[in-house]
């Protein structure tokens, strides 16, 4: 009877935790969110402050607030540097209770903070980090990967160009994690639809002079020079191609990551012609222009706003309606990105579309190609559309990922 009394006392104690765990953390209606990027160099355009205001417009619009929530937005500068990003990231965690870390453009930044986030149990909503390898052979339950990756973008521009004649590559590459894995799916692209990759040069990050691999490009005779690089990087690379004569001279460029404020930066005389893909465009539909506008109106330089900018927006509020629908914050941060990929993602800037288990949100991507300065209306509409590729073409298939999450 002792026995029974004990074993029934345990059980009762036991539910009785449990149900008090459960109700603290229903009763927990605060979040901290840390926005992670580059505050002032290559890629503060497509970063930076604005991708902070970005995430503060989710927050506002998400209805937490009104609805009793403390939502903190911080924000750093990991300067494109993995160690100074993890370590920003493991202060957040550990002394400001951060929950959730947005932005990461740089890939050995996102995949370095990655593994932190793993290990700390937090959750790192990834935008600006392109490579696929983030939902790929280095997935895990923390990540998810919200606006593109590298798969995406050569699955785009790459096939596209090589089924339009450009069958002989040659990449100017990002000497990072980023351009290597750009360069990497490009070139599995070019290969399947028949092309060739002559060869290729890296750079280092942030470069100001290109003249030397230019001439390599130049000399391999290749019909396209594909830019494995971004922001900065890829302004700087364009601009100096046009003088020294790459188009002109028949060789075309292939900008694998381009960025409205690239195209901004450039000037439509300088990048017209360019084909590249993203998944967002200010100019897609009514409900892209609402929010670009608002966006605009806000943004200290009056931009608007980059694929990733937008991103970052989209998945802070999917986020968001994961807390609310867990009746609070758990602080857990593999069962919130559960129950991002249990709920339906529904924003006015991507629409509808799974979150997949392997962390990849489901969405199309649009192939542009860069106005004409006489076919520009005004200001900011620098896009024509060339075709739309399906949502389920623009991410690696399931049967073929290396994501150790996914059940095949």
């Amino acid at each position: 009877m002792t026995t029974t009394f004990a074993r029934r006392s345990a059980a009762l104690l036991a539910c009785a935790a449990f149900g008090f765990a459960t109700s603290a953390y229903a009763q927990d209606k605060t979040a901290t969110i840390g926005v992670l990027n580059d505050m002032s160099s290559l890629y503060a355009d497509i970063g930076g402050p604005n991708a902070v205001m970005a995430v503060k417009m989710a927050v506002e619009d998400s209805g937490l607030l009104a609805k009793g929530w403390k939502i903190e937005v911080l924000s750093g500068d990991h300067q494109n540097k993995p160690d100074v990003g993890v370590n920003i990231a493991r202060q957040w965690i550990d002394t400001q209770k951060v929950d959730a870390i947005a932005d990461t453009p740089n890939s050995g930044v996102a995949l370095a903070v990655s593994n932190l986030v793993k290990e700390k149990n937090a959750v790192l909503l990834n935008n600006g980090g392109a490579s696929a390898d983030l939902t790929g052979k280095a997935c895990n339950a923390n990540t998810i990967s919200y606006s593109y990756d590298t798969y995406m973008l050569a699955t785009g521009t790459g096939k596209a160009l090589t089924k339009a004649g450009g069958d002989t590559w040659f990449f100017l590459t990002a000497d990072y994690a980023f351009g290597a894995a750009l360069e990497r799916d490009t070139s599995a692209v070019v290969t399947a639809n028949g092309g060739k990759v002559l060869g290729g040069v890296k750079h280092p990050l942030n470069t100001s002079d290109f003249s030397s691999f230019l001439l390599q490009a130049q000399n391999s005779k290749a019909k396209i020079v594909g830019l494995a690089n971004a922001g900065g990087d890829t302004t700087n690379s364009i601009k100096q191609a046009a003088e020294f004569g790459i188009v002109e001279g028949g060789q075309k460029l292939a900008a694998l990551l381009l960025f409205i404020n690239d195209v901004h930066s450039l000037g439509l005389k300088t990048a017209h012609g360019l084909t590249f893909t993203e998944s967002f465009y200010w100019d897609l539909n009514d409900n892209t222009r609402a929010w670009s506008k608002r966006f605009q109106e806000k943004a200290a330089n009056k931009a608007m706003p980059s694929m990733t900018q937008a991103g970052n927006y989209a998945a802070v509020l999917h986020y968001l309606k994961a807390l609310e629908a867990l009746g609070g914050n758990p602080h857990d941060g593999a069962k919130v990105v559960a129950k991002m990929k249990e709920i339906p993602t529904d924003d006015p800037l991507f629409g509808k579309g799974p979150l997949r288990e392997d962390g990849r949100r489901i969405i199309p991507a649009y192939l542009f190609e860069v106005k004409k300065p006489e076919e520009s209306k005004g200001a900011w509409d620098y896009y024509k559309l060339v075709a739309t590729i399906p949502a389920e073409d623009a991410a690696k298939p399931l049967k073929d990922s290396e994501c150790p999450l996914v059940k095949k």
